[in-house]
Parts: structure tokens; sequence; C-alpha cells
């Protein structure tokens, strides 16, 4: 089916997992951007079940907006199965229907469908290698949107946060107001995202018709111990913070250790992305108790 980059105008977009961390910010950027939105969550529409996602994704429906996922990076480690199925198979089933009716699906990826082992911004198009199970779920669900033929925006990003939910920008100030100190790993690069930045960003390429593959995220780069101290500095908190290395900080699941997402094709098609310290102290802000 031809893009439609102009009629989206008042069309009806189905937001799936809209009570997560950029569920809840994706509502209000469709909705800025001028279309109709039906909200989807608990007790809404099961994208790991056929007959619910036909049930609750009409023949009226223009876009589908898909913000559930599994993303408990260790834990998929022992339940892969369970990641596959809403990560993958989900997706999947999302993208059938949209090929269905004629709708446009936008899905969420991520930078851990690579390696981590480059040392230049990965492209859109480089080879998918996960180091681990979330992230080869995260690429099954990318495969089996590209094979099933819908029309289909792709758009990976990295570091997601939120003044609401569970993230690093919300922990690392809590633990900045309780500790004299903290350590934080210095040897993982990528970018942070500010999740109202991201679905605006996204709900922009949509509707500008851009489709396949995108990366969005905020601009620049940084470490994990230089976001942290970006953090700590925002919150005013009397708080240290020293880096350390992965190796120091073990956990169950690998994680890339250069995760920068080429953002070229995103920011000739909308214009450059805020710089992350800036989304930070927008957030930094407004962060929920």
């Amino acid at each position: 089916m031809p893009d439609r980059p102009c009629d989206g105008e008042g069309a009806l977009a189905v937001v799936v997992g809209a009570a997560g961390m950029l569920g809840r910010a994706m509502g209000p950027a469709l909705r800025s951007a001028g279309l109709r939105v039906a909200e989807s969550d608990v007790g809404g529409v099961d994208i790991t079940n056929e007959g619910s996602v036909r049930a609750g994704i009409g023949e009226d429906v223009r876009f589908v907006v898909n913000c559930a996922a599994y993303t408990d990076v260790d834990r998929a480690e022992t339940e892969e199965a369970a990641a596959l199925a809403v990560n993958a198979e989900g997706p999947g089933l999302l993208a059938e229907r949209c090929r269905e009716i004629g709708a446009a699906l936008l899905h969420f990826s991520t930078d851990y469908v690579f390696d981590g082992r480059a040392s230049a911004p990965y492209g859109i198009g480089e080879p998918r290698r996960a180091l681990g199970a979330y992230g080869r779920t995260k690429a099954e669900g990318e495969r089996r949107i590209e094979a099933s033929g819908c029309e289909s925006l792709i758009v990976r990003t990295s570091w997601l946060y939120a003044p609401w939910g569970k993230n690093f920008v919300r922990t690392i100030a809590r633990l900045a107001r309780e500790k004299p100190e903290i350590r934080v790993v210095n040897d993982q690069r990528g970018r942070p995202t500010s999740a109202e930045g991201l679905a605006s960003s996204s709900a922009a390429l949509l509707l500008k018709g851009e489709r396949g593959v995108r990366h969005a995220t905020d601009g620049g780069e940084c470490t994990w111990f230089e976001f942290a101290g970006e953090i700590v500095r925002t919150v005013g908190a009397p708080c240290r913070v020293l880096p350390c290395s992965t190796e120091e900080f073990p956990r169950p699941a690998a994680r890339p250790a250069y995760s920068v997402l080429d953002l070229s094709e995103t920011e000739a098609a909308i214009g450059p992305m805020t710089d992350w310290r800036t989304a930070l102290r927008d957030v930094v802000a407004r962060l929920e108790p």
C-alpha cells in the first residue's frame, strides 16, 4: 500500500501499551499532531492474542502505535519465551492486522539489537547482532513486521526515561538524595532519550510519511557515569558520582558497550534532536515522587 503522509489530520490512532513509560507520552503527542487517539492497556488489546488484536483494532483505524514491550533485560535471560511473545509474536499479529485493514504500524525497538562492538554510530541498515535474549526478541519483532508486508515505521531508541515510571533518571535522582556517593559504569556509551521527545519525534516521522527503520533519541552522547553526573548536578544534591567498570557491576544480561544510534535519516526528515542535557533538565523539573 502506498504511503499516505497527508492523511493524518483527524485520523484515528490506537495506542497499545498506553499506560507504560512511553505510552503515557504517546497519546498527547499524537493528539498534538491532530490525530484522534484511542488508548489501550491492561484489559484492552492483548497483542499476544489474535482475537483480541482483531477485536480491539477496528477497520476505521489508520495508525496503530505499539508501546507494549517486555523490557526487563535481565529477566529475559531466563524468560525468553515470555519476552518473545510480547516483543515478537505480538508485533507480528499487530502487523498482520494492519496489513488487513490498510493501517500503518508504528513500532518501537532498541539499541540492544546491536552487539555494541562498533566505534561509530549504528546506521539504520546495520546487521542485527544482539548480545542477549532481550535484544534477540526485539530483533525478531522487527523481522516479523518487515516480513508482514504492512505499512510500518520501526523506531529504534535507547536509554529511555520520563518523569514517571521505572527508569535511570528517577533512580539516580532518588539515590542522590539518599546516599553520599554512588558508583556508575563509565565504559558503556549511548544516547539518552526522553520519552516525551521520542513520542513527539516519532509522531512527526509517522505523519511525514517516513517508513522502514529510523532511529530516534536525544542529541549528543555520553556514558552512564556522565549521564548520572548530569542528573545529580541538575537535582542539586551533594552526592558524589564515581566511575566504575562494567566488570565491577555484573548483571545477568550483557550490555552493549557502544550503542550510539545514527540519527541522520531522522534529522534530515524532521530536524535536529534536542540535546540530551536540555531534555534532562526539563524532565528533572517534573519528576514524579
